[in-house]
């Protein structure tokens, strides 16, 4: 039987997507044509409605043909298919449950496509998709529902940022969340929000505010998403934005010699092509000033009430439902809103008492919090009896050394914060365990030693005050900490700076490279000098200086003042040591003066900031430790500087020094090993690591290797070749490689 000739109208009402493809090219010649489709639509969709549940299978199958040709021919005939959007929001609104999965997965599509064609609006589409999704049983669709919002929310704030779009999407996902605490359905609004903030498209503080009331929710999930989206949510996002700005690594120059060398063809060509348009994209984003992403708990309305609300709810409510570890999520969570703001909760510390036991699961957590709640403002009668309780369960002789490291590395982190909590006794006590055996208990011990030498000398023995703390108690550096004090605004180090400089001034005068156009010099000395002009005048003119009591015109070594005899006082000490002591006082006073005159006539660069931090650095580890042991504590304080303010105290932190107790086993020593010497591949030689670096530049090589590479039974010709040659043959080939190699190769490279 021969095959039926099918007419061309045949061929055209068969292939929907053939006169699809011809509706895009000619509208208006294929109008009749696509009435006629439409008119099957709008009959395939009257049949569905009157039953749903009982379509037959070629019915959904056309009727899904169909919703997909109208969707993307509707924006040629926008009269006719103005009802179109409506009726497929109408269907996938009523009957979502009972819909086939692939005809309800292309009726979600083709409304995506209509809102790409600007036929519909994106508050129109979001306002039909997302009821459905806080209510839909199917696991599917909710997937699909949520993927295609956050698309959408993301296309609609690529170029620039919709506040209408935003503003209405955020109001709704609030009233969610505000309408019924103890529905579920706000945990949709939870993986919104967290979704946008990680990608940075949601960045104010509204978001934060949807995120806040989910924290205070009576849902269990619900809380637990908005508590670990205060916790985590700022490290997700920067973890993001440095995935993005990774995967887009371009080795132009290997493109490029890659197209110059192989064979071209257009699929290089368009791989060159991308490859420009995304190093053009990263310049651009080079140029584009940085966006100033704040935290998400500096842009919390009354950070005070949130605390108070939340510690009282979910921590202090004895019928809360959180377990363990999600009431320790919403104690970090309080306890670095208290640290952070300085707020004031006094019942927030006494509750702490009952966890402060080596015997409570999580204990590092719990001490980890504890030290983040405190600040400064906190008073320390509340605080001692906390340190109190700790140093009695955790650093006893009878502890195990694992336990009395995390504890007084736990107090120590308390003292950093309020110094002035901690009483003599105690302090003298737990400063003994530097003499034990163990070197986590030892490190501990020293650090809480380090301390107190800085910030309480005065609260030390004598003997454990140490060179520095000494002096500086005797020239008077060293003042007692009151509470609620706050120290004056300085930069701290300029006087390391202003010494740097005048050395580096001296260095340069005796090598002599200091010229006279050099003008950075020349403004360096004119300040030194304008600094001695200014200190002859202040001495000439009695006017100017500040007596504050007879004390400081006794130490004064003026000579236009002679001291009267009344003034003189009968002390014990000799005469050299109240020299040195004059001295001492009056070389503070000096380097003050230079100091405060720096910081009022100098502008700090860059470049001058850098080496102040890296001169308070390197004082820092000097006056610690001998040579031997200050690189390693040079690392550990640079890696303590880089700690932002806002980043948590985590458990680990606490339990850091533990680890020295312990005897690792052999697999831990060898994986830490590896860990310190990074990624390491096998060993090569010179040449292979060379070779294997040309070759992931793209570049060639050498004939040699070539012909390493070659197969056996192509080089057996001209190894057979070699040994027929004859003695004459043989020499004329020397002969002519000899002349070869006086003439400079082949080529003649030779220089005359």
């Amino acid at each position: 039987m021969g095959k039926r000739k099918v007419g061309a109208l045949e061929k055209v009402d068969a292939d929907l997507s053939n006169l699809q493809n011809k509706i895009r090219r000619d509208p208006t010649s294929y109008k009749d044509d696509f009435v006629k489709q439409y008119s099957q639509y709008q009959s395939h969709r009257e049949i569905f409605l009157q039953a749903p549940s009982s379509a037959t299978d070629a019915g959904i199958v056309s009727f899904r043909d169909l919703i997909d040709f109208t969707s993307h021919v509707a924006d040629c005939f926008p009269e006719i298919t103005a009802r179109f959007a409506d009726e497929l929001i109408e269907i996938l609104t009523l009957h979502h449950k009972d819909l086939e999965s692939e005809l309800r997965e292309k009726i979600v599509g083709s409304l995506v496509l209509l809102r790409r064609k600007d036929i519909i609006d994106s508050s129109i589409l979001l306002h039909a998709l997302f009821p459905i999704l806080t209510s839909t049983p199917s696991k599917s669709l909710r997937t699909l529902l949520f993927q295609k919002i956050l698309s959408d929310l993301r296309n609609s704030n690529s170029k620039t940022t919709n506040h209408r779009l935003n503003r209405t999407i955020q109001t709704v996902l609030y009233n969610l969340l505000a309408s019924d605490r103890t529905s579920s359905k706000g945990i949709w609004a939870v993986k919104l929000t967290r979704e946008l903030w990680k990608r940075q498209v949601w960045t104010d503080s509204k978001a934060v505010g949807i995120m806040k009331e989910a924290a205070l929710a009576d849902n269990q999930k619900v809380v637990a998403g908005g508590v670990r989206f205060f916790l985590g949510g700022d490290k997700e996002r920067e973890e993001a934005e440095d995935e993005s700005s990774d995967e887009e690594i371009v080795d132009l120059g290997r493109l490029k010699h890659q197209m110059g060398i192989n064979k071209k063809t257009k699929k290089k060509a368009r791989a060159m092509e991308n490859a420009l348009v995304v190093v053009k994209r990263k310049e651009r984003k080079k140029k584009q000033p940085h966006p100033l992403n704040f935290s998400a708990f500096h842009l919390l309305h009354d950070p005070q009430g949130f605390s108070e609300t939340l510690f009282s709810k979910h921590l202090q409510n004895t019928k809360s439902k959180l377990n363990l570890e999600q009431k320790l999520q919403v104690l970090q969570l309080v306890s670095r809103l208290v640290g952070l703001h300085r707020l004031t909760i006094m019942s927030l510390y006494s509750y702490f008492i009952k966890y402060l036991t080596p015997r409570q699961p999580s204990v590092t957590s719990f001490l980890a919090s504890l030290a983040q709640a405190t600040h400064s403002l906190v008073p320390p009668d509340v605080l001692e009896p906390l340190i109190q309780k700790i140093a009695n369960e955790f650093v006893s002789e009878a502890a195990a050394s694992e336990v009395a490291s995390a504890g007084l590395n736990a107090i120590r982190e308390i003292c950093v914060r309020q110094p002035l909590a901690m009483n003599d006794t105690l302090l003298q006590d737990l400063v003994m365990y530097r003499k034990s055996k163990d070197k986590g208990v030892v490190m501990a011990a020293k650090g809480l030693l380090g301390l107190y030498r800085e910030v309480g000398a005065d609260m030390l023995k004598k003997r454990d005050r140490g060179k520095e703390a000494a002096m500086g108690l005797k020239v008077g550096e060293h003042k007692e900490r009151r509470f609620g004090e706050e120290a004056a605004g300085e930069i701290e180090g300029l006087d390391l700076l202003e010494k740097w400089k005048a050395e580096e001034r001296e260095r340069k005068k005796l090598s002599g490279n200091i010229s006279d156009g050099n003008a950075g010099e020349e403004d360096d000395e004119d300040v030194d000098g304008w600094e001695v002009e200014e200190d002859d005048e202040s001495d000439d003119s009695g006017g100017w200086i500040n007596v504050e009591s007879d004390t400081e015109i006794v130490i004064s070594d003026s000579d236009d003042e002679t001291p009267a005899s009344k003034r003189v006082k009968i002390d014990t000490t000799t005469p050299r040591q109240e020299d040195d002591k004059e001295n001492a006082i009056n070389a503070a006073t000096e380097l003050e003066k230079r100091t405060s005159i720096l910081a009022t006539t100098r502008i700090l660069t860059p470049a001058d900031l850098a080496k102040l931090q890296e001169l308070r650095l390197e004082a820092s580890v000097n006056k610690a430790l001998p040579v031997s042991q200050r690189k390693r504590l040079a690392q550990q304080q640079q890696a303590r500087d880089k700690r932002h303010a806002d980043d948590p105290l985590t458990a680990a932190e606490i339990e850091g020094l533990a680890t020295l107790s312990k005897r690792a086993s052999k697999a831990e020593k060898v994986t830490l090993a590896k860990e310190g010497k990074g990624d390491r591949e096998e060993h090569k030689s010179t040449q292979a690591i060379r070779r294997a670096k040309k070759e992931s530049e793209g570049k060639s090589t050498t004939n040699r290797e070539k012909a390493r590479k070659k197969n056996f039974m192509m080089t057996l010709g001209k190894a057979k070749g070699k040994q027929k040659k004859s003695l004459v043959e043989r020499g004329r080939v020397l002969k002519a490689h000899v002349e070869r190699g006086k003439r400079g190769g082949k080529r003649g490279n030779k220089g005359k």
